[in-house]
């Protein structure tokens, strides 16, 4: 497995990384088998694990600290907050990027992990109730503290990265040194913005979905019937096909099936590979179900697709494009209609 420098914090992660979305009740609730999924993804050469407080109501986190008994010191380990923990919990402060709650965010997250540091926390979203300033501040001092080893974002627009580093700079806090997006063969627009930026100021970029919530396996396909998991039924709208960024993608899904095909790669690898391949991009967090899934897909690590390979894959899809706009979680607020539509004259 391929070893990457993640941005300019000086640690070293592998090409592929292992997410942990489906593990718990998300995903796999059979404990001791998600165990072996992330024993299997060490064995197999990863060596940067991410996961979030919110995955499964905290029980990601809590499977990881027991998967990684032993092995802590192997494990460049990673986690997120921003959202509430449960999705039942309707108290305005138990979420967002204020230092109120992410002092309790990361300190939870220690206890659930059982471990004495983070080595990179992430904020999971943007917050627009909660200054920038006041974020970097916080995190600064839990760096100081020597709870967490690095900070980073995820979802964070081009504009926002750009603010947060001159804030770091200016008020003499810890910089972010990674940002999380979506990046997939369906969800190419961070190729237009934020990629040159995470590159412009030497960010890490650690990139999700891959095979964008399974679309990229060549299952879904027209006259397919989808299989809705608790997680799925949560975003149903990424496979409602009456939609017609979805109707997109099975078009485009065909091509790519005919394309892996005369190239002897299985999709789910060239989809893999595809995302490895950007010069911007550290690496690539997998998300499997099963420890068949996650054997599958670490084989894309040995894969290099050449250039009449990504010519034909950027014909299907051109880049800078994502091809449904609902596959990117984070909406920006300047989008909604309360804040395009001008008000009637009186």
């Amino acid at each position: 497995m391929q070893q990457r420098v993640l941005g300019r914090t000086g640690i070293s992660v592998s090409m592929f990384a292992l997410g942990t979305l489906h593990l718990g009740a998300w995903g796999n609730s059979d404990h001791d088998e998600a165990i072996r999924l992330v024993h299997t993804a060490l064995d197999g050469g990863v060596t940067l694990i991410d996961t979030a407080d919110q995955y499964s109501g905290g029980e990601a986190e809590e499977i990881l600290g027991k998967a990684l008994r032993g092995r802590r010191d192997d494990v460049v380990l990673a986690t997120k907050g921003h959202f509430p923990v449960r999705r039942e919990d309707r108290d305005p402060n138990r979420r967002g990027n204020s230092r109120r709650w992410l002092t309790r965010a990361v300190e939870d997250s220690l206890r659930r992990l059982d471990t004495d540091r983070i080595d990179l926390y992430q904020v999971h979203r943007p917050d627009p109730a909660t200054d920038i300033d006041e974020t970097l501040s916080v995190l600064s001092d839990l760096v100081r503290a020597g709870k967490i080893m690095a900070i980073g974002t995820s979802d964070f627009p081009a504009e926002q990265l750009v603010e947060a580093q001159w804030v770091a700079d200016r008020r003499n806090h810890i910089p972010f040194r990674t940002e999380q997006p979506p990046y997939s063969l369906f969800v190419r627009g961070i190729e237009a913005d934020v990629l040159p930026t995470a590159r412009r100021y030497g960010l890490g970029v650690l990139t999700w979905s891959p095979l964008n919530s399974g679309w990229l396996t060549g299952r879904i396909r027209r006259g397919e019937r989808i299989e809705l998991d608790a997680f799925r039924r949560v975003v149903s709208h990424k496979f409602d096909l009456q939609l017609p960024g979805n109707r997109r993608k099975l078009d485009a899904v065909e091509e790519l099936l005919t394309l892996s095909q005369e190239a002897g790669i299985p999709l789910t690898r060239l989809a893999l590979a595809f995302a490895a391949n950007h010069p911007a991009v550290t690496s690539v967090l997998l998300g499997p179900r099963t420890v068949d899934q996650l054997t599958d897909q670490l084989a894309a690590a040995d894969i290099r697709l050449d250039d009449a390979v990504l010519d034909r894959i950027d014909e299907i899809v051109p880049p800078g494009t994502t091809l449904n706009p609902s596959d990117v979680d984070h909406q920006r607020p300047a989008l909604a209609a309360s804040e395009r539509r001008r008000p009637l004259a009186a």
